[in-house]
């Protein structure tokens, strides 16, 4: 007998295309409707009211549900192994919607040295103004979180692989050593994706994403998205998206997300393929001083890589011989790649993280947080690989 693709035991690529479905339930349309609607009618007052009152399940008001977007959720939660999930406007409203609907004055985030640019932003500049404490320590090693975490600690927050320079958490670990504490385990799965590392299996409560990036997958969206428990997803969604940040995705966008799902699985092989060979070019170029991508045998955490993650990822962090100067010219010389800032899209794109994505860092800052002024980050995207070995040989070959 063949399984629903609702089950839990169905395969992940399955799920993606298929969970949460059933095309005759709509008139027989193999692909979910889009629902553009702000409100939502009811029968009678009476009914409105127990919908209203949680008595009774429905629709109210887009700001809080919509159909397209309630698809996504429950396809998402699956995908990484979670009760519930949260579709945001972008990566940055799942996280301030998630922080803004938990967080009081007094209380304490330990986080990674490493985040991106605009979650350090969020913490430093922004939390800490309102009586957040923010500790950052090197995650690399648990026992530096086992002697830093204490009552006020609230939660524990880092990427893996981190944004740029691919420093990796033991996701098991950490965990374990935070709810001893009483502290609950927040993981950035952006650069991994549920089809490479599904934290919540490993322990962790919360998982964010900026589903703009590899889950949205063609570079023509924002989005982000927050998956837990549910009764604390029904927190965030009536307090900190619906009453604090209003951070509300489209269902236009949501369809795009449950389209680029359906191909997320082979997309990221791709991914994984293509920067797998250009890490190992970069590696063996007399151009370059440095490498840091989790499938190469010189990074210095491949055993965890190994252990916590399906495949090494489509993200690569470099550096060129002769610092800043030398690099600008190699991203200058490239024709097929592009300049740009963001990560997963079909493209490959190259960026320079202390001049953009990691900017709201100042130098010294930078230097204390392991990112280096010399950093070049590669977001391997879906072209013949040939091309792209082509592109960044002729490149790099000029700086020699």
């Amino acid at each position: 007998m063949s399984q629903s693709p609702n089950t839990p035991t169905t395969g992940f690529a399955t799920r993606a295309i298929h969970f949460g479905y059933d095309p005759m339930q709509e008139h027989g349309a193999l692909t979910p409707p889009l629902h553009l609607t702000s409100t939502y009618t009811f029968e009678t007052a009476e009914a409105g009211g127990e919908i209203f009152a949680g008595e009774r399940s429905g629709y109210i008001y887009s700001r809080v549900s919509n159909p397209t977007n309630d698809l996504l959720e429950r396809r998402i939660a699956s995908l990484e192994g979670a009760e519930a999930a949260l579709a945001n406007a972008s990566g940055m409203g799942a996280i301030t919607s998630l922080m803004w609907t938990f967080l009081q004055p007094g209380d304490e985030i330990i986080t990674d040295l490493t985040l991106y640019g605009c979650t350090f932003a969020l913490f430093q500049h922004g939390l800490a103004r309102f009586g957040i404490k923010i500790t950052h320590i090197d995650m690399t090693d648990p026992a530096n979180l086992a002697a830093a975490i204490g009552p006020k600690t609230r939660f524990v927050y880092f990427e893996t692989p981190a944004n740029p320079n691919m420093r990796l958490v033991d996701i098991a670990a950490t965990c374990d050593i935070a709810h001893a504490h009483g502290a609950q385990v927040i993981v950035d799965n952006t650069y991994a994706t549920p089809v490479l590392t599904r934290p919540i299996e490993l322990g962790a409560d919360f998982v964010v994403h900026s589903a703009t990036k590899y889950l949205g997958g063609h570079g023509d969206l924002l989005a982000g998205l927050v998956v837990g428990r549910l009764e604390e997803i029904t927190q965030i969604r009536t307090v900190g998206t619906k009453d604090m940040t209003g951070a509300v995705l489209s269902p236009f966008n949501a369809m795009l997300i449950l389209r680029g799902l359906k191909t997320l699985h082979l997309r990221m092989q791709r991914h994984c393929e293509n920067a797998q060979a250009l890490a190992e070019m970069l590696e063996h170029h007399a151009a370059v001083d440095k490498v840091w991508y989790p499938g190469l045998a010189s990074f210095a955490q491949r055993d965890l890589a190994q252990c916590q993650m399906a495949a090494p990822g489509g993200m690569i962090a470099f550096e060129v011989k002769g610092g800043l100067e030398a690099g600008k010219r190699v991203m200058n010389d490239l024709t097929l790649i592009h300049r740009a800032v963001s990560l997963g899209d079909a493209e490959t794109l190259i960026q320079h993280p202390a001049s953009m994505t990691h900017a709201t860092y100042t130098p010294e800052e930078r230097a204390a947080h392991g990112i280096s002024e010399g950093l070049i980050r590669i977001s391997t995207g879906l072209e013949d690989l040939e091309d792209l070995q082509a592109d960044l040989a002729q490149a790099l070959d000029a700086v020699r």
